[in-house]
Order: C-alpha cells, then sequence, then structure tokens
C-alpha cells in the first residue's frame, strides 16, 4: 500500500506514487574546508543512485556549513537535528531540503511551533524518526516493542498534526528484521503518510545487507516504503549500492546495470575481485539496463554468462571480451581495462 500523500524535497517527491527513493547519511563531520571535496563526493554518490542524503547538524555552526555545501549540490540534503530547536530554525533559514526531527525530542510545545510554522512557510517537510533502542521512558519496558514503536511514533505524528502540521515522513527503525517489519506493516495500515524504512544498527556489510535485505524486500513487495536507506557499517557507496540491489530484488528496481560476477576459484585465470572493485564505481553509474558479467575462467566465462550483454573473463594466458554470450575479442591481460572501457562506453 504504497502512501498516497507525497512530500517534497527539493526536486525530489517520496511517497504518492513516485519510484521508492534511495538515500544515505553523512558518516564524519562536516568541516568548511571540505566543501569542494563534498560536493565531489556527493555527485559520485549521486551517480551511483542515490537520491537524498542526510547529515548529522549538533550545532548552528554545522547549520551553517550544510547549507553552504547545500548550495553547490543538486541533490537535496537533510539536517538530522536532536534537542535543540535552534538549529532547526537556523537550518530552515537555509537551503535545505528537510528535517528530520521529533517533537517529543525539542521540549516545549511553543518551541515545535516555531519549527512547524517556519518550514510551514518555507516548504520544508520534516521526517519523524523513531528508533527502537531509543523510546520514551514510559514505552521502554513494554514487552511488546514493536507497538511500543508504534505508539512512540503516533505520539509524535499527533504533536504535529495538532498544530496543523502534516508535510511529513515518518521511520520507525529496530535492528531486529521482525521488529522492522511489523511496526511499518501496522503504521502502514493506519496511517498514509509516506514511509522511510530500514533497519537500524544492521551492523558489518555483509550481515547488515542480509537484514536489511531480509526486512525491506518483503515490506517493498507489499508497496511499503517510499524511501529507503540501507544502514551499514561501511561507507556511503555500500549503503546506496546495496538500496539498488534491495529494490531490484523487491521488483522496484530502476534502469542500470546487472553485474553477474563469479566468486574465484582455483580455475581463475583472471582476477575476479580485483577486477571488479576497479571498475563499480562507473558500472553502477550505467543509467541503462545493461547487464554485465565479470568471470574468472573459460568455464564461467560465455557459456554461464551467455545472457550478459558484454563480459570479461580469463583463459591461460588470455583474456576474452564477449557479448551476448559470444566471443568477440581475445586480448592480452594488461590490455583488459583499455579494451573493457572502449566496449563499455557503447553502453553509456
Amino acid at each position: 500500500m504504497a502512501s498516497k500523500r507525497s512530500a517534497k524535497a527539493g526536486g525530489l517527491i517520496m511517497g504518492g506514487g513516485f519510484p521508492v527513493s534511495i538515500q544515505t547519511m553523512w558518516k564524519e563531520p562536516l568541516a568548511p574546508g571540505q566543501l569542494d571535496a563534498a560536493a565531489r563526493r556527493i555527485e559520485g554518490l549521486a551517480a551511483l543512485g542515490c537520491d537524498i542524503l542526510r547529515f548529522a547538524v549538533p550545532d548552528l555552526e554545522a547549520a551553517k556549513t550544510l547549507g553552504l555545501l547545500a548550495a553547490r549540490v543538486s541533490m537535496p540534503l537533510v539536517a538530522d537535528i536532536h534537542f535543540d530547536w535552534r538549529i532547526a530554525l537556523a537550518c530552515l533559514d537555509e537551503p535545505i531540503a528537510k528535517i528530520r526531527l521529533n517533537p517529543g525530542n525539542i521540549g516545549a510545545r511553543w518551541k515545535v511551533e516555531e519549527v512547524t510554522k517556519k518550514a510551514r512557510d518555507k516548504g520544508v517537510p520534516i521526517r519523524i524518526g523513531v528508533n527502537a533502542g531509543s523510546l520514551p521512558e514510559d514505552l521502554r519496558d513494554r514487552e511488546d516493542r514493536a507497538g511500543a514503536v508504534v505508539e512512540a511514533a503516533l505520539r509524535e505524528v499527533a504533536a504535529f498534526e495538532d498544530l496543523g502540521f502534516t508535510d511529513i515522513l515518518v521511520s520507525m527503525k529496530a535492528s531486529d528484521v521482525e521488529e522492522t517489519i511489523a511496526v511499518n506493516r501496522a503504521f502502514a495500515a493506519r496511517y498514509d503518510y509516506p514511509l522511510h524504512i530500514g533497519v537500524t544498527e544492521a551492523g558489518p556489510l555483509i550481515p547488515g545487507v542480509v537484514k536489511n535485505t531480509a526486512a525491506l524486500v518483503p515490506l517493498l513487495k507489499e508497496g511499503i516504503g517510499d524511501t529507503l536507506r540501507v544502514s551499514l557499517s561501511a561507507d556511503m557507496e555500500s549503503e546506496v549500492v546495496a538500496g539498488r540491489e534491495i529494490l531490484a530484488a523487491a521488483g522496484a528496481g530502476r534502469a542500470g546495470v546487472t553485474v553477474v560476477s563469479c566468486p574465484r576459484c582455483a580455475r581463475a585465470g583472471f582476477d575476479t575481485h580485483a577486477f571488479s572493485a576497479r571498475w563499480s564505481s562507473r558500472l553502477y553509474g550505467l543509467k541503462k539496463n545493461v547487464t554485465v558479467a565479470i568471470m574468472g575462467c573459460v568455464v564461467n566465462g560465455p557459456g554461464e554468462a551467455r545472457h550478459a550483454d558484454l563480459g570479461i573473463t580469463g583463459a591461460g594466458d588470455k583474456v576474452i571480451i564477449f557479448k551476448n554470450g559470444q566471443i568477440a575479442r581475445t586480448i592480452r591481460p594488461e590490455e583488459a581495462d583499455t579494451v573493457f572501457e572502449e566496449e563499455l562506453s557503447a553502453f553509456e
């Protein structure tokens, strides 16, 4: 049940039947002297498929720095704020596209009212974020933790609705797969606000991707979720690529590359691991539906990847380039990257 309501952050619309968007979060403090490098990295994230990017904003100086960065990039940037409503007000003076803030987290009603009034005037949506690990004190020991998470979210929604502010998104996250599924199903059955979905504190790359896939694919297949983040103890690029793959697994993917890559074995005549790492960003930047195979030997080359649009594999002291399962070129190993780039360019 995709959300009927929508929220617009910059040029991105979440909910309302629009495609599910992918986001990640900046993982270190942002310094004023790093803005050029940050803008370049954001361009790289956009090429991989990132639609929106969140930043922790702990103080007023950080709010100003994020505003300067937001003015340099086209991707919508989100300010994640806790405790101090003045930081939210400062962010709303900047070209920041969305605020992440919980009413119960910033104190008196009048403070929340000031923030919502300014957000309404600026046309900036606010995301409510409830985590199972940081529930209100009266809900922390409830045996039904999934129910407690939903109750916490309902309280935050009610606080905004009481002020007539409904330009909101909601997220309810847990580190447990079943709880994550349960809370989002329960909320989606009751409200039609856009939902940001994800598993919080999911862990390192491999266990984190497994947990997120197990939780998010069922929700997405049910039409629950309008934007997602795959939270990992890994780099932002991995979060974005994982999000793309999860959307594809749920049948909600977008145009882009499908990589078929062999795991490598003692038969290998080609270092698939190193080659895949070198070409990952370029491949995931493709905007067409293309299948690329990176195989390790002649057994797993054209034969097993015959449906690939483009492939590369090792064969003794040679490297084979193949198209649509047929050998196209046989080259020396030292030519592999140059020739692969020539062939890949035809798909860009």
